[in-house]
C-alpha cells in the first residue's frame, strides 16, 4: 500500500464532498505499509494496536462528533485552523485523526538516515547542524509532561520551529502557542511505544530516527517553499 503527498497541510489526504461521487472530505487511509514493515524500531503490534484501534477510535469518534453539524464535508485543513470554536469532541478526535495520519505518512520502513537538498540545507542553517535538531527535537519529544506530540514545523516566514503539543493538538490549530505547517513528527503518548520500549520514552525516540521517510519530509518542506513564490 502507497500514499501520495499531496499537500504540505495535506498529508491526511482529504477530499471536499462532490454529488456525482460522494466522496467524504475526511476518511480513513489504509496503513501504507505492513504492521511488521516498521520493524525492529516500531513492534508489529504496536502498530497493530495503535493503528486499528487508537488511530481507528479517533476517526469513529470524530464521524460521530461530526454529524448534523455544517462541518460535515469539509477538508480536516478547513477545520483546524478554526478549532478552538468546535466543541471538545471534534476538537480532540480531529486531532487524533489528523496527527496519527499525518504520523504514519512519514514513517517509512525504508526509512532513516538524514535529509539532503534544501532541507537539510534549511536545518543545518537554522539549528547549526542535523545532529543538533536531532538533540533538539528529542528534547522537545523529552519534555512534552504527559501524553503528546513533538514537531518540526514552517512558519508563516518560511523559517523552522521545533514545537510539542499536548494531547491531539498540532501546530495548524489555532489553539497552538506557536502555529506554522507541520513537516514532521513523532508520537510520544505512550501506546505509540510502550510494549516494545516500556517508560523509555528516549528509546523510543532514539529508535524514530531509523524510520522517518525524509522523502516525504523534504517533499512537504518543498511544498511550503513553492506556496510563497
Amino acid at each position: 500500500m502507497r500514499t501520495t503527498l499531496l499537500s504540505a497541510a495535506a498529508l491526511a489526504l482529504t477530499a471536499c464532498c462532490n454529488a456525482q461521487t460522494n466522496v467524504p472530505a475526511i476518511t480513513f487511509q489504509p496503513l501504507p505499509y505492513a504492521y511488521t514493515a516498521l520493524e525492529p524500531h516500531i513492534d508489529a503490534k504496536t502498530v497493530e494496536i495503535h493503528y486499528s484501534r487508537h488511530h481507528k477510535a479517533y476517526y469513529t469518534n470524530l464521524m460521530k462528533a461530526l454529524e448534523g453539524t455544517d462541518l460535515v464535508g469539509k477538508s480536516m485543513e478547513a477545520i483546524l485552523p478554526g478549532v478552538s470554536k468546535c466543541p471538545a469532541a471534534i476538537r480532540n478526535n480531529l486531532g487524533g485523526h489528523y496527527n496519527h495520519t499525518f504520523y504514519w505518512n512519514i514513517l517509512s520502513p525504508k526509512g532513516g538516515g538524514t535529509p539532503t537538498g534544501p532541507l537539510l540545507e534549511k536545518i543545518n542553517s537554522t539549528f547549526g547542524s542535523f545532529d543538533a535538531f536531532k538533540e533538539a527535537f528529542k528534547q522537545a519529544a523529552m519534555t512534552r509532561f504527559g501524553s503528546g506530540w513533538a514537531w518540526l514545523s514552517v512558519a508563516p516566514d518560511g523559517s523552522l520551529f521545533i514545537s510539542s503539543t499536548p494531547n491531539q493538538e498540532n501546530p495548524l490549530m489555532d489553539t497552538a502557542e506557536k502555529r506554522g505547517t507541520p513537516i514532521l513528527t513523532i508520537d510520544v503518548w505512550e501506546h505509540a511505544y510502550y510494549l516494545k520500549h516500556q517508560n523509555l520514552r528516549a528509546s523510543s525516540v532514539d529508535a524514530f530516527w531509523n524510520i522517518v521517510n525524509w522523502p516525504a519530509v523534504a517533499t512537504l518542506f518543498e511544498q511550503t517553499q513553492q506556496s510563497k513564490k
